[in-house]
């Protein structure tokens, strides 16, 4: 697949810049780029989904606790 991509000047001389330092071609840059950000966006979705996981489990345990705590006083 053939995509184009559109840069501002910034942009364009940051490429360069790292195509340059690297030693690659800018569309081995551009590749790179787009396949770090697809993996820092699935660790941050499964950093996100632990921390939900791990608060319903907190959460979960003091309902126990209190339920355990009003069972043991009899009612």
């Amino acid at each position: 697949m053939i995509a184009t991509v559109r840069l501002d000047d910034n942009l364009e001389k940051t490429l360069n810049r790292i195509s340059k330092i690297v030693q690659k071609k800018k569309s081995d840059v551009i590749r790179e780029a787009i396949i770090f950000y697809s993996q820092s966006i699935e660790q941050n979705k499964k950093s996100r989904i632990l921390n939900a996981i791990e608060k319903t489990k907190d959460i979960d345990k003091k309902d126990f606790e209190d339920f355990e705590g009003t069972t043991n006083d009899g009612i």
